[in-house]
């Protein structure tokens, strides 16, 4: 999308009522909950009134609504390119800072959405168990990474800038940690796979609320953002990890 693309799309929010936003961009969704502005069962009024009737900053709220647009106008780029710190650095500020924001708010929306309908569909219940546990094992995934393989990825790209002098590390070589962020990723694949098999690919009842839809829409992007995260990792980064700490063991 380009910019002036970007730029008329966001002048047009303010035409629109909260729930023709959500519709647009359901990830604008977060943005009104986070000022308490009912975009379902209060859906039908414009942003300006809503603002005013809730006693908040019109201003804020569209700064907020701009961010969401204007991410989703970022363009794309080549991270087999990329050196092997910026590479890490990029996994951290986008994906691992993504997951921390978005675990609290499927989380809360989860509950929501299991308060409601839970009663009538009873795979709510197994897909917060499911999202549980991936949640857990998320957390201490990125931990692992932040605080044991990245650093030493970080070492490696300073021995390659001639910056720091190569030391075989505690855990023998790169292979290992990376054989274990590996199997971690695979589990972290089979619990999408598995709330895929019990939603029937994130198929919504003929009953189901708009935050019910937007739930679904979350967990999706999730999913996608984690396809991603992994891809970055397993296919671009490890291989060049294992590559530069071969190189630097045999010299």
């Amino acid at each position: 999308m380009f910019k002036n693309e970007v730029e008329s799309e966001i002048k047009d929010l303010e035409n629109l009522t909260l729930s023709q936003v959500v519709s647009k961009n359901y990830k604008t969704a977060a943005v009104f909950e986070k000022y308490n502005l009912d975009f379902c069962c209060k859906g039908k009024r414009n942003i300006a009134d809503a603002c005013k009737e809730a006693g908040i900053s019109k201003e804020d709220v569209m700064n907020d609504l701009n961010n969401v647009f204007t991410e989703n106008a970022v363009r794309d780029f080549a991270p087999d390119e990329l050196k092997l710190n910026f590479l890490v650095d990029h996994i951290l500020n986008t994906h691992h800072t993504y997951i921390r924001n978005m675990l609290p708010v499927i989380n809360a929306r989860m509950d929501k959405v299991s308060s409601k309908h839970g009663q009538n569909h009873p795979e709510l219940k197994e897909v917060a168990r499911i999202f549980s546990v991936l949640q857990k094992d998320l957390r201490q995934h990125m931990i692992k990474e932040e605080e044991i393989l990245f650093p030493y990825l970080k070492k490696l790209a300073m021995i390659k800038e001639n910056k720091s002098k190569y030391e075989s590390p505690y855990f023998g070589s790169v292979r290992n940690p990376i054989a274990m962020m590996e199997a971690e990723h695979r589990s972290a694949g089979d619990d999408f796979h598995a709330i895929r098999e019990v939603t029937n690919n994130f198929k919504l009842p003929e009953d189901a609320c708009n935050g019910f839809r937007i739930l679904y829409l979350e967990l999706q992007e999730f999913e996608e953002d984690l396809h991603k995260h992994i891809h970055l990792e397993n296919n671009i980064l490890f291989p060049k990890s294992v590559q530069m700490e071969e190189e630097f063991a045999l010299s």
